[in-house]
């Protein structure tokens, strides 16, 4: 036998148990939604127990934050500071679900969540506020990954007013 004919029946035959293996099953965009909305709902948790650390746990090392009125955060260990020290300027800060949305991508290796909330707070005197606010995340399926928000912009719908 030839050296590139041997080369190619070495190859062919490292390669059979590749070829026969059947690929994983591919989730369903309603699975990939699921799994999207149950991060969101810890994030949210998170932030309800004025815990940083849960409160972004999903998020990418080098997720991007943008919200209304601070600048732009890089980084999860940023965000954490930041949640943080929101939670000592109101120790009331809580959020309540209104609606939301998961786009999937046919290639199922990102998805865009989209949801209204409420968010409470207390105003300077101790009167309840709330404000109604949208939020938009970029969520991406690195391979080998867990579901992650690489990207999260928050944006007020309204002032903050008296509950």
């Amino acid at each position: 036998m030839k050296p590139i004919a041997r080369l190619i029946a070495a190859a062919a035959v490292a390669a059979a148990p590749a070829l026969r293996a059947e690929a994983a099953p591919r989730e369903s965009d309603a699975d990939v939604a699921a799994l999207v909305k149950k991060d969101m709902a810890e994030l949210a948790a998170g932030i309800n127990a004025h815990d940083p650390v849960r409160a972004t746990a999903h998020e990418a090392d080098n997720v991007i934050s943008m919200e209304a009125g601070r600048p732009t955060s890089v980084g999860v260990a940023n965000d954490r500071q930041g949640i943080g020290m929101a939670f000592k300027y109101n120790p009331d800060w809580k959020v309540r679900l209104i609606d939301e949305t998961v786009d999937v991508a046919k290639s199922h290796d990102m998805a865009v969540y989209r949801a209204t909330y409420w968010q409470d707070s207390s105003a300077k005197d101790g009167a309840p506020l709330t404000q109604k606010i949208n939020l938009i995340a970029g969520f991406r399926h690195p391979s080998g990954k867990d579901w992650e928000i690489g990207w999260y912009i928050v944006s007020a719908m309204e002032p903050s007013h008296k509950r």
